[in-house]
């Protein structure tokens, strides 16, 4: 029992020493932090949304628009693959009728080389064992390509996960620490961002699809036609608001152009010539050579630069851009190019996403619940103090000293590692107030019962923790256990509650037995009792 080394004594105190020092700051407050050294650590816990208010976003996709996207990917690479084809297959015009893809191929002596060109662009729908595509001839020379229904299924789910990255990117790009977002079944997002001054940003920022397009302006396009809404053949329409030329529409090439996904960085900036504000891009290797290739055959003509559907501009292409950068102007403001930056910098969603629920949360009903969780929290604790005194004596302030020690650390490693304090998050520190002690009162329990049995005090103190500890290890692996599955299979605030619980079953184990057993000792070592009053 008196076997507890000098150095076991000073490494326990340096470390329950730190675990203090790193919750001061959390403790103290915004005001107190203000005359917190700056040498020393500073490191919070984050408060969720519960507690220090912010905004809830539900954001939901349209599979149909996922459906749609599709079909035009499939259209310009099955035209990419029949150019590719060494001889070139000539096909007709591509229909997107009722979902399905249609083509003929000219030279019928082709199809079987038009099946073999087009077959590598279907794969597996996951693992379902079907393709994402089906592929029939008809008439001999008619290809239809039907997407499955598995196929469709696995492409929402891909667009889904992608869009949760992308807001992910662009709320850390905001600034704003420790946001939740989840997936919600199969096409929504739940978004919630403790602390947000400016919700109407977010909205803004997360209902921007972000999708960029540089597509050449199709001069044949008649104005008449265009007022109407009618497109040419092989090309299409987009609102250009403004448009020198009057017209609220423009005509641009539907294939050929190029897409934002090749971006590599986007900034705000200023034109040299206006001073304006607008947003400069830069491609990546592909992207560069590429737009290089488009501005080199088309000099002397204008490409529009589409996003979200709305023609920002469409410039005259005066000379190659061969930089692999490029500069989008319009109507911005600072703050609204530095927003499309941060988009584009992101990626582009996928999938258009429609907020079908939105909530705010003042800071005023999260103080209201700090006050009132604080408040249980003190009597809570109160009551176990008083209760461990009254009972064990000595041993209860042991025990006691333990359970403060245990709480400064639970707030110490959830300040490490910047985890978000939740209203359940409070309810777990109370949970583990309560169960910190059951240790200890296991513990002493077994001292009495030895005592009663005859053994020699420092006898009853040495089988009281050896026995008491293994109930205690096989108890707390248990709770473990169920704070990992909450924390696995809960979201937001179940988390929050599974981080607390867990974290504090951890230090509460190694304050209960580690920590008091080290007090006895010390005070064994000094006093040499011939009794125990516990």
């Amino acid at each position: 029992m008196l076997d507890f080394p000098r150095w076991k004594v000073i490494s326990i105190s340096l470390l329950l020493a730190f675990g203090v020092l790193m919750s001061l700051p959390s403790l103290i407050g915004e005001s107190g932090q203000k005359y917190w050294p700056g040498f020393l650590p500073n490191e919070t816990i984050n408060l969720g949304l519960d507690l220090q208010g912010g905004s809830h976003i539900l954001l939901e996709a349209d599979p149909a628009d996922v459906a749609t996207m599709r079909l035009e990917t499939m259209e310009e690479s099955v035209r990419a693959e029949m150019r590719r084809a060494d001889p070139r297959i000539g096909i007709g015009d591509i229909s997107r009728r009722d979902g399905v893809l249609s083509f003929m191929v000219r030279d019928s002596t082709q199809v079987d080389a038009a099946r073999e060109a087009i077959l590598p662009l279907t794969s597996g729908a996951g693992l379902t064992g079907q393709r994402d595509w089906d592929i029939e001839v008809r008439d001999d020379t008619r290809f239809v390509l039907t997407p499955t229904a598995a196929g469709l299924e696995n492409a929402v789910t891909n667009a889904m996960d992608t869009a949760t990255d992308v807001i992910r990117r662009r709320i850390d790009e905001m600034g704003t620490r420790e946001p939740t977002i989840i997936r919600q079944g199969d096409t929504r997002i739940v978004v919630q961002v403790p602390g947000l001054d400016d919700p109407e940003a977010l909205k803004a920022l997360l209902g921007q699809t972000a999708k960029l397009e540089f597509k050449l302006v199709d001069f044949d396009a008649d104005p008449n036609a265009l007022a109407a809404g009618r497109p040419p053949i092989g090309s299409q329409i987009f609102p250009y608001p403004d448009n020198p030329s009057g017209l609220p529409n423009i005509a641009v090439k539907r294939l050929g152009g190029i897409s934002g996904d090749k971006l590599t960085d986007a900034g705000q900036g200023f034109a040299p010539e206006t001073n304006a504000p607008v947003v400069n891009i830069t491609f990546d290797s592909e992207g560069g050579s590429k737009f290089a290739r488009l501005t080199q055959n088309n000099v002397g003509r204008p490409f529009a630069i589409i996003l979200d559907g709305l023609v920002l501009s469409a410039p005259n292409i005066n000379e190659p851009i061969l930089g692999g950068s490029a500069q989008i102007s319009g109507n911005f403001t600072v703050e609204s190019a530095n927003q499309l930056a941060i988009a584009l910098r992101s990626g582009a969603l996928p999938v258009e996403l429609k907020i079908v629920e939105e909530r705010t949360v003042g800071p005023d009903l999260g103080k209201d619940s700090i006050d009132k969780g604080m408040i249980a929290a003190i009597i809570a604790t109160a009551a176990v103090l008083a209760f461990m005194i009254v009972t064990y004596g000595r041993f209860g302030v042991y025990a006691n000293i333990a359970l403060a020690l245990n709480l400064f650390i639970i707030v110490g490693v959830m300040a490490i590692f910047n985890a978000t304090l939740t209203l359940p998050g409070i309810a777990g520190f109370v949970l583990t107030v309560g169960s910190a002690v059951d240790a200890n009162v296991l513990i002493n329990e077994r001292i009495r019962e030895e005592r009663r049995r005859g053994r020699r005090v420092l006898q009853a103190i040495e089988v009281g923790y050896k026995e008491a500890s293994r109930a205690i290890f096989d108890a707390n692996i248990t709770n473990i256990i169920a704070g990992v599955l909450l924390f696995m299979f809960g979201s937001g605030p179940v988390k929050g509650f599974a981080v607390v619980l867990m974290i504090g079953i951890a230090s509460s184990v190694f304050t209960a037995v580690v920590v008091t057993r080290m007090l006895v000792v010390l005070w064994v070592r000094r006093a040499r009792p011939q009794e125990l009053v516990i």
